[in-house]
């Protein structure tokens, strides 16, 4: 059979920016031709790896014995701990996290060691035959173990400002509440994949499924004891990564460079799914407790707010992740007295890690719970007290962190999203239909959203990008971001595209690789266009800047008179093909290749005592959610959904869309649907699609009506954009406080008692508690 002839380009007209145009690789996804890891070509000589795992959450190792592994046909070689010729470590910020345990495990599915053999089902058998003696150790699991046994992964942080404690001892109303959070599964459809590849005088090119291909290099290069311009790691596009493959595909990168390096062949190391999430950490669990003072309007006076999260056995990014719970435990509201206490617990489960929000729908949902609460307490309309408590103009516009909010606009989309929802008008509707329901109860919740957009370790936010520009007017572009599915690739092509005045069609998109960018930043934060679009727009601009000096010389004009558009390079009636002009600019000796960089401006923050400026900007969403609930079994039917989401000016509005009505699912799955289920000795229950249920198209509802506010950013992002990964993900807490004002409406008075996810059991129960007026 002939090879397929290249697909050619779809031609793009000019400008490309804030135009809905179809992700990149959508032809691709839908004919099945767009390559991942393990669609690659497999070299000669390829071995496959798996990993032996811990089966016990806490023990010391006295013994291993491998012979069997090593005997087990097919087999080629094994490696533990003591094989490893650099550092036996993979944290990305304390170094806690060892490839392969040494004496002590603290997890079960910690890794032990690496088996390489001629086929996955030879590897994988083999690394079930390894026989190890345990000493076992007292487990802590969950965070009320951890609370008990006073086990910290890293010392508590606190914020306060005013007089929490005198205020609240002073306040006309005062109320006390809990909240229990769960994890979540990222669940990307690719799982965890890296396969490396040795090369001469000790290289290693690593194919890798991963957000942050300069940590994998790092780290990989580290355990091999190598310099890191040894490694070059690659990545084309991720099957979805949500945050969990920002630090946590170093190990498995790592395990098969080790194999390669010590076997001089290629070796590729893919999980199954049951391995998969067993392996990887989750989205932390939260425990919430608050303490809050309020006036008969809602309006609250003082906040005394406990955030305690489960962080697993290591480090990751716990630190950063707890910090922007505590950045985003104000929402979008003035709170005059205010302590958050955020306390990071060390428990002997998988370390949990990045996911899209990064702590910020945990503290989201612990502030909207109390206000929500307050509402129920009085009697009111949860809209009404939101609105009371949003921030205004001076003297109620600064976060507890003190980070001026000048850019409030959450009471604007809230009015129009009311009125455009006919929120009141169903809102009356659904008290009539109740009254006449005996089984089934509906509820309907409005919830705005303030997220803050930067990476909170300042030093992240940073970007660079490299741009050739060919003889032909073709453009090649190579950045340090990453496509998962996002559009990242489409956006920042739309950008320099527009640069240069052509079609989008003569922009290539090429894979990222750390040999060509260096030192990036993981694609995450919601900061992937921001950072890169800038930069591949500096880099681009410098190249423009470089034909525009030339030709301006040529024809006696000033390079300001300039103009590239469709195509071509005018100034009065002087007019070129960019084709001609870059082939008169090669002729010349003019460079046609630069690189370009981004900082982030404006960031400064204290990472001791948080106070600061953490972000460059917040974007900002609302949503009315509708749901119906059956109080005889708890089930739950999410009914209608109405989004107004701020993208400022966007740069590809079809893409956004898609974001947001993803992140809303995505969010919605977190606080209704997925339950992680460990056991008393820390064996995850939950590691399989059939014991882990993640939404489906059932669960969407017929009315889900998304529409995009157009405001610019009134900072300086590319084009005046706003992100969009990770804000619309806590738009869907208005599903969950719809689903408590269902379980209200079937009895009782006060506030709603439900932890999420809010599952059938849980709502049952909750019900079942208010009509039995125990409201526990």
């Amino acid at each position: 059979m002939s090879a397929r002839p290249p697909r050619s380009p779809t031609p793009v007209p000019f400008p490309a920016t804030h135009q809905n145009i179809r992700h990149d690789s959508a032809p691709l996804h839908v004919a099945g031709t767009a390559r991942y890891v393990d669609d690659m070509p497999e070299p000669p000589g390829l071995l496959h790896v798996a990993l032996g795992q811990s089966a016990k959450a806490h023990a010391r190792i006295l013994s291993i014995d491998l012979s069997a592994v090593r005997a087990y046909p097919g087999v080629v070689a094994v490696v533990t701990s003591a094989d490893i010729p650099g550092v036996n470590d993979v944290g990305p910020v304390v170094a806690d996290d060892p490839i392969f345990a040494e004496t002590l495990v603290e997890y079960v599915g910690q890794s032990l060691f690496a088996v390489a053999a001629e086929t996955r089902i030879a590897a994988r058998a083999a690394a079930r035959l390894a026989k190890i003696t345990y000493e076992e150790l007292p487990a802590i699991i969950t965070i009320a173990d951890a609370r008990a046994a006073d086990s910290h992964v890293l010392p508590p942080k606190r914020v306060e400002r005013g007089d929490p404690l005198g205020t609240l001892a002073t306040a006309p109303y005062r109320l006390t509440g809990h909240l229990a959070m769960g994890g979540q599964d990222h669940f990307y459809l690719e799982g965890q994949i890296s396969m490396a590849i040795p090369g001469e005088d000790g290289d290693m090119h690593i194919l890798c499924s991963t957000q942050h291909p300069s940590e994998v290099q790092h780290l990989v290069a580290r355990a091999l004891g190598r310099p890191d311009n040894h490694v070059v790691v690659e990545v084309r596009r991720m099957g979805g990564g949500f945050g969990g493959k920002e630090t946590q595909a170093s190990l498995f990168a790592a395990a098969a460079s080790l194999v390669a390096d010590r076997t001089g062949r290629p070796a590729k190391l893919r999980l199954d799914r049951d391995d998969d999430m067993v392996m990887t950490g989750k989205r932390h669990d939260f425990e919430v407790a608050y303490d809050v003072g309020f006036d008969a309007d809602g309006r609250i006076l003082a906040l005394d707010l406990t955030l305690e999260s489960r962080c697993g056995m290591s480090t990751d990014l716990s630190g950063a992740i707890n910090d922007r719970a505590v950045f985003h435990a104000d929402n979008c509201y003035f709170l005059p007295n205010i302590r958050i206490t955020s306390y990071r617990y060390k428990t002997h489960t998988v370390s949990n890690t990045a996911f899209r929000g990064f702590g910020g729908p945990q503290g989201m949902l612990a502030i909207e719970g109390v206000v929500d609460d307050i509402a129920h307490h009085l009697g009111r309309d949860p809209l009404a007290v939101r609105r009371a408590n949003l921030y205004g103009g001076p003297g109620r516009d600064l976060t507890p962190y003190g980070m001026k909010v000048e850019d409030f606009i959450a009471d604007s989309l809230l009015d129009r999203l009311e009125s455009s929802s006919a929120y009141q008008a169903r809102r009356t509707a659904i008290a009539a239909f109740n009254a006449a329901s005996p089984v089934l109860k509906r509820g309907i919740a409005c919830t705005p959203v303030k997220f803050g957009i930067s990476f909170t370790t300042s030093f992240l936010n940073q970007a660079g990008a490299l741009i050739q520009v060919y003889t032909d007017g073709s453009v090649l572009l190579n950045h340090g971001g990453t496509e998962m599915g996002q559009g990242l690739y489409t956006k920042v092509a739309q950008v320099v595209a527009d640069v240069f005045g052509i079609g989008l069609d003569r922009v290539r998109i090429t894979a990222t690789r750390t040999d060509k960018v260096p030192n990036t930043s993981a694609t995450a934060a919601s900061a992937g266009a921001d950072l890169n679009g800038m930069a591949s727009f500096n880099a681009a601009r410098t190249i423009r800047d470089r034909l525009s000096t030339f030709i301006a010389g040529r024809w006696g004009v000033e390079p300001s008179a300039l103009s590239f558009a469709h195509g071509k390079v005018t100034a009065g009636e002087h007019a070129i093909r960019f084709d001609d002009l870059v082939r008169q600019a090669y002729l010349a000796r003019i460079s046609l290749s630069a690189t370009g960089f981004y900082a982030t401006p404006k960031i400064d923050v204290d990472k001791e005592t948080l106070i600061g400026r953490p972000f460059y900007y917040f974007a900002y969403g609302a949503a009315v959610s509708e749901v119906v609930i059956d109080t005889l079994t708890g089930e739950t039917k999410l009914l209608a959904v109405d989004i107004l989401h701020d993208c400022g000016s966007s740069l590809n509005p079809v893409l956004d869309r898609g974001q947001v009505e993803g992140a809303y699912v995505q969010g919605m799955g977190w606080l209704i649907l997925e339950e992680l289920v460990f056991d008393a000795a820390g064996r995850l229950c939950t590691h399989a699609p059939s014991t882990y249920k993640i939404p489906g198209c059932g669960d969407i509802p017929d009315h889900f009506k998304v529409d995009l506010v157009t405001q610019p950013n009134r900072e300086e992002t590319i084009h005046r954009s706003k992100a969009v990964g990770e804000p619309p993900f806590m738009l869907a807490i208005s599903a969950y406080h719809a689903i408590k004002a269902a379980v209200a409406a079937a009895g009782g008075s006060g506030p709603v008692t439900l932890d999420a996810p809010a599952t059938p059991e849980r709502v049952l129960m909750a019900v079942r508690a208010r009509q039995s007026g125990t409201g526990v």
